[in-house]
């Protein structure tokens, strides 16, 4: 966390809230909300999944490490720690029923829902009741650390020219047409001609799918949006810095993300890699 990012963290601080309880999965967000949390006095407490989360974000801090079915420990865990806020943040695969092993509390939640007919934002929709019926408070990362936040304006000294808005404009109709179709964030687009809509994949791999697509000339754009009905505390897009580095591998000549409603992850490193590669990063409000 950088000196500037510290500060912003301060300011940021919730006198409200004594300890937060973080299901954490993989990737770089749950040590950033951990760090978070820490500067502003506000004590994390991990539950970490077995196959999922790094393991050096327990050190030091207070934690179980359990598989992702083990609901009913889970929740008697948070309540044993006089715990009723909580983030779900990072990275979880999505595993089959057999590696989950759910108990007593996850069967009947999987029983309600009818898991296997839901799309993304049905499945986080119906954790958010659960979780909130057992009386806990969800929260969004975005609350603890606001500096994540994609800001309006260009990341960097390199603006789209205005083929490129074309390109982000055209984006911008194709996923507000998918958005209640609860298919994906993001979509590469070149020369008004959409490339690729990513799917369960994710977005580096989408931009690797469409690398053989590019047609000759100027690079596309990756356009990533929050979805109409999705749930800005538990799935706002993210980019970090394999994301620009992939996108300027692969020829693309920049990258748009919903300002207010996004995640970029290193900001000052995000704008040092698109500057390297003369690729613009722009935060937009569609």
């Amino acid at each position: 966390m950088s000196a500037s990012e510290k500060e912003r963290v301060i300011q940021d601080k919730l006198p409200d809230i004594q300890k937060l309880g973080i299901l954490a999965g993989g990737g770089e967000l749950p040590h950033i909300l951990a760090e978070a949390c820490e500067a502003q006095g506000i004590e994390p407490f991990l539950i970490v999944f077995e196959g999922h989360t790094d393991d050096a974000l327990v050190h030091g801090r207070q934690h179980i490490k359990t598989r992702l079915g083990a609901v009913g420990t889970i929740l008697k865990t948070l309540k044993s720690h006089n715990i009723s806020d909580v983030c779900l943040i990072g990275k979880i695969r999505r595993p089959s029923l057999a590696e989950i092993r759910p108990d007593l509390k996850a069967a009947a939640f999987f029983a309600k829902n009818g898991v296997k007919a839901l799309g993304d934002d049905g499945l986080l929709k119906a954790l958010r009741d659960f979780l909130e019926g057992e009386g806990l408070c969800v929260h969004g990362v975005q609350r603890f650390a606001s500096y994540l936040l994609a800001p309006i304006g260009v990341v960097g000294g390199m603006k789209p020219n205005p083929d490129a808005m074309i390109d982000i404009r055209r984006g911008v109709d194709v996923l507000k047409g998918m958005s209640g179709l609860d298919v994906g964030q993001a979509v590469i687009v070149q020369e008004g001609i959409v490339l690729g809509v990513e799917a369960i994949e994710g977005t580096d791999a989408l931009i690797e799918r469409c690398a053989g697509l590019h047609r000759k000339g100027r690079g596309g754009v990756l356009v990533k949006l929050c979805k109409d009905n999705q749930d800005r505390d538990l799935d706002l897009p993210t980019i970090g810095p394999l994301t620009i580095e992939m996108a300027a591998r692969y020829g693309l000549s920049g990258v748009a993300v919903h300002a207010g409603h996004s995640l970029l992850l290193r900001k000052d490193e995000l704008a040092l890699i698109a500057d390297k590669h003369k690729m613009f990063l722009i935060g937009i409000e569609p």
